[in-house]
């Protein structure tokens, strides 16, 4: 017998979790679980929503309720199960790590805990911001937005943004920071605290700072935007992409982090960082 014979095997596994990842896998069926997330819908409403033939569209509502994904409400309407509605949950992480396959193909997460990684879909709603210059001029934008507090994790210290910062301290706003040990600050930061009268910020309890061994991932937010940016592959702070948001749970995200690390800091001690020379 000539030629290659090949053996067809079913594209659909029978059980394990595979199943469940092959009914998410459906366009269609995705879809209208992203729908049936917000609200209850009948078939032919999903249907006409997501531009599909009432034959697609039965065909797939019944794979989703064999999967116990969906149910039937006593009405009718489709409905998401608790089992559907807690997969649901986890479909963003999915999401965002996608969208964001070829940054995070060349970026890492760091020491990141795991349970901020099971919650990085929190982070899908955010703009990527690209270039030193653009990143900068969010920051200072960030800062001078700042109404009650500003708190954030750095690796590098922006010179030419303490003077926004302090501005927005003398006026109320509370800023509490977190520096690496390994920090490297740039000339003429001495003399731009002692231009804006830093330790008495400090002793009036206006600006709080504390102390970690290493930051690989960065944070800046207040109490309506934020941003973080994570390492490259070796480990580094990369200040070139960063993700930016205004979204509730992004900032949720973010103050969870930083209450984290701020837990985990000690004392500030600027003998250990490290100046330009």
């Amino acid at each position: 017998m000539h030629g290659l014979s090949y053996v067809v095997l079913s594209e659909q596994p029978d059980e394990g979790v595979g199943s469940l990842f092959f009914e998410l896998a459906g366009g269609l069926r995705l879809s209208m679980l992203m729908k049936l997330a917000d609200k209850n819908y009948r078939l032919s409403q999903l249907a006409s929503e997501l531009d599909a033939t009432m034959q697609e569209a039965h065909r797939n509502m019944t794979r989703l309720l064999e999967s116990g994904l969906i149910s039937k409400g006593a009405d009718g309407d489709l409905v998401l199960s608790s089992y559907g509605r807690m997969i649901m949950t986890l479909v963003p992480s999915y999401r965002f790590l996608y969208d964001n396959r070829e940054y995070f193909s060349e970026h890492g997460v760091g020491d990141l805990p795991l349970k901020f990684i099971q919650r990085i879909g929190s982070l899908q709603r955010s703009e990527v911001v690209h270039g030193v210059m653009a990143i900068l001029q969010r920051w200072k934008t960030l800062y001078a937005g700042s109404e009650k507090y500003i708190r954030e994790i750095m690796a590098q210290v922006p010179l030419d943004l303490i003077e926004t910062v302090s501005e927005r301290v003398q006026v109320g706003v509370k800023f509490s920071y977190i520096f690496s040990s390994n920090t490297v600050v740039p000339k003429g930061r001495t003399q731009i605290l002692q231009k804006v009268g830093w330790r008495n910020l400090v002793s009036q309890g206006l600006v709080e700072r504390r102390m970690l061994d290493n930051v690989s991932i960065m944070t800046i937010f207040n109490e309506k935007q934020g941003c973080v940016l994570f390492p490259n592959l070796k480990g580094e702070p990369d200040l070139n992409t960063m993700f930016y948001s205004e979204d509730k749970e992004f900032l949720d995200w973010c103050q969870d982090f930083f209450s984290y690390q701020w837990q985990k800091a000690g004392p500030f001690d600027e003998d250990k960082l490290k100046h330009e020379t």
